[in-house]
């Protein structure tokens, strides 16, 4: 193992670090971070006296019959070194306990009154469009079932479920309500599954709830990621479950090329955005893996991208994507030894390799592979780890996770915290044991509070070269349990807040919150000196007009060096210049029906497919698919190389309207959704006959397709106009 980072040593395996105090005199440490603020909250003696003085002789419940904690509401406005009573603004109205604060995108807040359902025909709510300064009062002609829902664009779209059993909906952040359906049975989950095969019924509206289009029915299970909206259906009691993709909101929908799935199994939607979808597959039995897959840029083909990928009984999956270096995903796989290993990969799933072994850290001579493996949900749900890797798209290269170093990962071996600059490529070991770690300043500053299971704490650790050097600041003399690690969201800035709770002589919890505010250690900005370009992706060696070509570009930041002790400020934005590479196999995944040869780019038939014609369902017509095996990388942008292609794209007016997909049963609606997308899409050519502008072609598939027969479509009207036969070649 190594020693802890501020130890300079020379035997073999430790942390080898030269720390300087330059900038941190003790006695400059202590002068400025003596200006830290502690905050009491909650005291149950306070609250009673202010339950005395602005309720008397009244007790108010929450719907989980409970009584209402916050009787006081709260606000900061200076990064929680102070906090101010608003109950003024709300009329001091108690705010529900379970769901009393909804904030949403931009500014927008909206706090839940606790009010009695008896003798009051509806719910009351405060709306805030400048993040509480002020609030408004809206009176709800009905009464709340679970949290108001956001639009994920357009904060001032709202919808709501009411305890009757009402779907509501707003377009103007809830002044006024629109009810448009009955028998609605509340669901906040992003997917939902059915008890029984043909209990769910797929439906969508485009009129606020005047006319609804059934989809489809007997749904097993539906929900949404990134563009995609998916279901899963037996097609007949005797069949395995299928899944079905719309990547247009619901216009169409075509049957996903994935191994089907039997009742015992399960489908996982892992990740996805605009461009693909990494789709887990469980393996028949309980082996705890199965196969992952990832897809085109239409959810339809997908292409197997990792065996044994580790699924646990909890269905927890390890998968992570890293946020902050492009095309970067993490997780682990139970390999046919039994142990779980850690891969990782580069290129958005289309090759994975073990991660390489930190540079600070060996392993013993009976370890025949070194390498460090990393813990995830899997751990944190069993405890052996507080956190997650963690890693921000403003703190470029930079991830901070947990792990072992060795030949697996072991339950048995105490893990520590490591950190990767490079975003995933080098690894070095920073801190001894499970920690608690936020990222702030962009990057420019990282804080760690270590994970006590039995003890309190009083003293947070922070680094401002990326984890190679740590200092120790006690930002309490009275220690308490700790709760949790608080910044604010996007990295950008230099206060931390640590949570917890001191137990008082009543044994009542006496809950503290304790803000650090780095900006008055650290007070110069950057300048243009204390920056570096660096070229992401850049392993060295090699085709040098190949370093750093990853996804079809090379890209080149602009970011802190390690030796400035600095601030980027909160007007520091991401700089990067981008250029084009020639494509390579490295752009392209193996196509349905084909599996990359072990230790090659090359992509060769699998055997099971291979006298078989592979077709596909597309937009409700039977295809052919006829391919050399290669299909491009979503969102990879080379150009040139080895393959050309010409392909079909897909054209959308400007002009939006709004789509609700409904999932119910045959009497009740179980889940709702609001979408806005473009109202004409035209599937004509590279020429949108709406708008007259030009298509840009983004070639993703190296498949071409011949139309063979027509099949019943599953659609919504207005019916989408069939696409062509894609004349992709290989070259």
């Amino acid at each position: 193992m190594f020693t802890a980072p501020h130890h300079v040593t020379g035997r073999p395996g430790a942390v080898n670090i030269q720390c300087s105090d330059r900038f941190f005199h003790r006695r400059r440490l202590l002068a400025t971070l003596s200006k830290v603020s502690e905050y009491l909250m909650h005291r149950r003696k306070q609250r009673e006296r202010e339950r005395e003085q602005n309720s008397p002789g009244v007790e108010l419940k929450t719907g989980g019959d409970k009584t209402c904690s916050f009787l006081s509401s709260l606000i900061s406005t200076d990064y929680a070194k102070s906090f101010h009573d608003i109950s003024h603004r709300i009329n001091n109205t108690f705010i529900r306990e379970e769901f009393g604060v909804s904030v949403g995108p931009g500014s927008s807040v909206i706090l839940t009154a606790d009010v009695p359902v008896l003798d009051n025909r509806g719910g009351i709510v405060f709306t805030s469009t400048d993040a509480g300064a002020t609030f408004k009062f809206i009176q709800l002609p009905f009464h709340l079932a679970q949290p108001i829902t956001y639009h994920f664009l357009n904060p001032g779209y709202l919808v709501a479920l009411s305890i009757d059993g009402g779907l509501w909906l707003s377009l103007d952040f809830g002044a006024q309500w629109t009810k448009v359906h009955d028998g609605v049975l509340a669901s906040s989950l992003p997917a939902v599954e059915a008890e029984e095969r043909g209990d769910l019924v797929l439906k969508r509206t485009t009129d606020l709830g005047t006319s609804f289009t059934t989809i489809h029915e007997d749904i097993y299970s539906f929900g949404y990621i990134g563009a995609f909206l998916f279901f899963s259906v037996m097609e007949d009691s005797r069949s395995p479950r299928v899944m079905y993709f719309s990547s247009d909101q619901g216009d169409t929908f075509s049957r996903a090329l994935l191994p089907s799935a039997s009742t015992e199994q399960f489908y996982s939607i892992l990740d996805g955005d605009e461009d693909m979808l990494f789709m887990h597959v469980d393996n028949p039995g309980d082996t705890f893996f199965g196969t992952m897959y990832t897809s085109d840029d239409r959810g339809i083909l997908f292409s197997k991208s990792l065996e044994r990928h580790l699924f646990d009984g909890q269905r927890k999956s390890d998968f992570t994507n890293i946020t902050s270096l492009r095309g970067v995903y993490l997780t682990n796989k139970l390999d046919e030894d039994g142990r779980i290993r850690s891969v990782i990969s580069f290129n958005r799933g289309g090759t994975w390799r073990h991660l390489n072994k930190p540079e600070n850290v060996d392993c013993g001579e009976q370890v025949k592979h070194c390498n460090i493996h990393i813990h995830g949900e899997h751990s944190r749900n069993i405890r052996i780890v507080p956190m997650l890797a963690l890693s921000e798209p403003t703190a470029i290269g930079l991830v901070i996770a947990h792990g072992t170093v060795g030949d697996s990962l072991s339950s048995s071996q105490h893990p520590d915290v490591f950190v990767s600059s490079d975003g995933g490529y080098n690894w070095r070991g920073t801190l001894r044991g499970p920690h608690h770690y936020s990222i702030l300043d962009s990057g420019g500053l990282i804080v760690a509070v270590e994970a006590q299971r039995e003890g309190q704490v009083k003293t947070i650790k922070f680094s401002t070269d990326e984890g190679q050097c740590w200092k120790s600041y006690n930002f309490t003399e009275q220690p308490f349990f700790f709760a949790g690690l608080a910044s604010e969201p996007g990295t950008k800035a230099m206060n931390v807040s640590v949570w917890g709770f001191r137990p008082e002589e009543d044994g009542q919890p006496m809950w503290v919150a304790v803000t650090i505010d780095f900006q008055s250690l650290i007070t110069r900005e950057c300048n243009e000196e204390d920056y570096e370009e660096w070229l992401a992706h850049a392993t060295g060696g090699g085709d040098l007009t190949r370093n750093g070509c990853l996804l079809g570009v090379k890209e080149t930041y602009r970011r802190l060096k390690k030796p400035s002790v600095c601030r980027n400020g909160r007007g520091f934005v991401v700089s990067k210049k981008q250029s084009p590479c020639l494509c390579t196999r490295e752009d392209y995944l193996c196509d349905y029906g084909y599996d990359r040869r072990v230790n090659t780019s090359e992509c060769v038939r699998q055997h099971s497919a291979a006298n078989k014609t592979l077709e596909l369902c597309l937009n409700g017509e039977e295809d052919e698919l006829l391919t050399a095996g290669y299909r491009k990388v979503p969102s990879d942008r080379c150009e040139g190389g080895i393959y050309e292609y010409n392909s079909c794209c897909v054209c959308f007016s400007q002009r939006e309207r709004l789509v609700l997909i409904l999932v119910s049963t045959h009497t009740s609606v179980l889940h709702a959704e609001l979408f806005t997308r473009p109202a004409v899409a035209d599937h004509s050519g590279f020429m949108s006959s709406s708008t007259g502008r030009q298509c840009i072609v983004s070639p993703t598939s190296g498949f071409r397709m011949k139309i063979t027969a027509p099949r019943p479509i599953l659609k919504a009207p207005p019916a989408a106009m069939a696409r062509p036969a894609c004349r992709n070649q290989m070259m």
